[in-house]
């Protein structure tokens, strides 16, 4: 199946979220490699891994990665996580719900991460208010990239994303929610008030989480 189109963009949120004294990260799903040569420009000495299942884009990404990896990871052995086991950053930027179990990933990962260590992440919305819309409507419908990405096998919520992190040993300790301006969806929240008094849930977090397209994340270590 067709990869999400690489691009030259990164996202500036989950920049902010990556530790600058960072001294070796690893970026799973790398694309084109925007996201380290963005970080380069902070920390030149960070030694970055770029981690890619394309091996097309990881072309692209050996322009600012100091090692370059085509890998799934949904097959990756123990011996790639003993390789890497001294990052004190992993970043996956949109990356989680293209895998098949994000949970065993995660909590490998969480074996080997040192105290200091953190993990970054953006991860999609499933609760927007557009998805909401179509499913009321009956229209979900995959697509060549966004929300609906057909390379999409996970979906995940505000609610879901810290049940994620924290079954697998995390403790989220910063957090953006990415949110745009689009006028269109004021009368489909108002919907989404109404729906959520009917079912006798909070009537503004229903709304304040209908909102984010994604949510950036920091993760560090949890208390054992």
């Amino acid at each position: 199946m067709q990869q999400t189109p690489a691009h030259e963009q990164h996202n500036p949120e989950l920049l902010s979220l990556i530790p600058e004294r960072s001294g070796y990260l690893v970026e799973i799903g790398c694309s084109s490699g925007a996201l380290a040569r963005e970080f380069k420009k902070k920390n030149a000495a960070v030694h970055y891994v770029g981690v890619d299942i394309s091996a097309e884009y990881i072309e692209q990404a050996k322009r600012y990665c100091d090692e370059h990896v085509v890998l799934d990871m949904d097959v990756a052995e123990d011996s790639f996580f003993d390789q890497h086991g001294q990052a004190d950053c992993w970043v996956f930027g949109d990356t989680l719900e293209h895998l098949k179990d994000p949970w065993t990933l995660l909590a490998r990962i969480r074996q080997r991460l040192p105290k200091h260590g953190v993990l970054v992440a953006c991860i999609p919305n499933m609760q927007h208010w557009s998805i909401q819309a179509r499913l009321a409507c009956g229209d979900l419908r995959y697509e060549d990239q966004g929300l609906l990405d057909r390379t999409h096998l996970r979906w995940f919520t505000r609610q879901t994303i810290i049940e994620l992190f924290v079954s697998t040993g995390y403790e989220i300790d910063a957090g953006i929610p990415r949110v745009f301006n689009q006028p269109e969806a004021a009368p489909i929240l108002e919907q989404i008030r109404h729906m959520a008094k009917v079912l006798g849930v909070q009537e503004d977090m229903a709304v304040q989480d209908a909102l984010p397209l994604q949510y950036v994340i920091r993760a560090k270590p949890g208390q054992a």
